[in-house]
């Protein structure tokens, strides 16, 4: 197989076409860093057994750090399309209850705004 110096940078890669379901949360830490949540709807399509086509959206968890969560919190709002390029991070944590969970979310470094608003 051919391998280029680049290949480590595909190795963890999402990018994502879709709409902000809400205005996204911004905190500001003590040191002046900001980390912004929020969360992105996908769609597709498909043809279902009987023909008829059916929509399937994914909801997906976003977070952001530093100057792009200073970007998101000025710019983005509730039912915006934007691209997305950024990475899988997943969280193992334990509830007050003692149950083991792991969470998924993607850690966006770029965004595109495609449209001011949903249509």
């Amino acid at each position: 197989m051919f391998k280029t110096k680049d290949m480590n940078a595909l190795r963890n890669k999402v990018s994502l076409i879709g709409r902000l379901g809400a205005k996204p949360e911004v905190v500001k830490f003590d040191n002046g860093r900001a980390l912004a949540r929020f969360s992105v709807a996908t769609n597709d399509s498909y043809k279902n057994k009987e023909g008829e086509w059916v929509e399937n959206t994914q909801w997906h968890n976003i977070k952001s750090w530093g100057k792009t969560a200073d970007l998101v919190a000025k710019l983005l709002d509730k039912g915006q399309e934007i691209a997305l390029d950024g990475k899988l991070v997943t969280n193992a944590y334990e509830t007050k209850t003692g149950e083991k969970r792991i969470s998924t979310e993607i850690e966006m470094k770029e965004f595109l705004i495609l449209s001011k608003t949903e249509k």
